[in-house]
């Protein structure tokens, strides 16, 4: 089987990787196509000291189980379903989960993967795939509303205009919310719907107004600085992305502001992928303007270094490209 292999900070192209064998309860997924995201290029960085074939937001096809033939995209946490944890319905914290393409369980850079039947979820026939690549990180965005209550009007700041914090702005702004975002490419303020603004960027978030909720999603370590200088008094900051470890960052963020303020902090990670599919195929979110290329899967190395270039949205990898649409 061909795949990427990521291990000591190299990426490479194999051919004879090994294909997932059939297990009960589990479902084989021929690959179409798998986006490149933050994660996978952390990954590349050392981040866990992954190694193995990375990659988790892809659209397939079921070779088998009650979706065969069908189009999938899929969660990419894989439960045990009988510990504590599974069984009080926070399966995505399970403690001895697998993480597709991130944690024991190899990802989608490769032409099969195996994930839990219940993980998967059947592509609309009308959305096109490129557009599907999108939906875990769409669900990821579409947790906030899980976790913190929205009320329409309210006003929020989604830090970075990167991949996921334009979801989580589009997100945010169907719920009502008036929405800014602030980054590094102010010209994306033209194609994001729902009347989004753009701010630029503005360190550390002197100067702004109080907002009663921040998104952190721009991957800088000095972003939960910047966020808990913006939100208002009793206002919640919701931390959307990992870093790597700052010191320099960690010593310049006062805790305190969180007990004086009442500020809420809320980590949040993977979410529900149903709301998410609708969004993208009702086109309510917008994703083609961030597709900035294709690559095959040949040239993974080439698809990655490009996607680390400063500015560049998504690369998508075509891996079996004959069944999509």
């Amino acid at each position: 089987m061909q795949g990427l292999w990521l291990e000591s900070g190299s990426l490479d192209f194999r051919e004879d990787l090994e294909e997932p064998l059939a297990v009960r309860n589990e479902t084989r997924v021929k690959i179409l196509r798998a986006g490149v995201c933050a994660t996978d290029l952390a990954l590349l960085r050392g981040y866990m000291d992954f190694c193995g074939v990375p990659g988790h937001e892809f659209v397939g096809i079921a070779i088998d189980g009650p979706l065969r033939g069908q189009r999938v995209v899929g969660e990419i946490n894989a439960s045990c379903g009988s510990c504590d944890t599974c069984k009080s319905g926070m399966e995505g914290h399970c403690p001895t989960r697998t993480v597709l393409g991130i944690l024991h369980r190899p990802g989608a850079f490769a032409e099969q993967i195996r994930l839990p039947t219940a993980n998967l979820h059947r592509v609309p026939d009308s959305l096109p795939t490129d557009w599907a690549t999108f939906a875990e990180p769409a669900a990821a965005a579409f947790e906030i509303r899980e976790q913190v209550a929205l009320s329409p009007g309210s006003r929020a700041l989604v830090q970075g205009d990167g991949r996921l914090g334009l979801l989580c702005a589009q997100v945010l702004a169907l719920e009502g919310l008036t929405v800014e975002v602030s980054g590094r490419h102010p010209e994306r303020e033209e194609w994001l719907p729902n009347g989004i603004g753009h701010l630029g960027t503005e360190p550390n978030g002197k100067g702004r107004p109080g907002y009663d909720l921040v998104v952190e999603a721009s991957g800088d370590p000095y972003g939960i600085v910047s966020a808990l200088n913006a939100v208002r008094p009793r206002g919640t900051v919701v931390l959307k992305t990992t870093t790597e470890p700052s010191p320099e960052a960690n010593g310049d963020l006062d805790l305190a502001q969180l007990v004086v303020n009442e500020i809420s902090l809320v980590g949040s990670r993977c979410g529900p992928f149903e709301p998410a599919l609708d969004a993208l195929n009702e086109e309510r979110l917008i994703v083609a303007p961030m597709i900035e290329a294709h690559y095959p899967l040949s040239e993974g190395q080439r698809a990655f270094d490009r996607a680390s270039q400063r500015g560049v949205l998504k690369i998508l990898i075509d891996v079996n490209d004959d069944d999509a649409n």
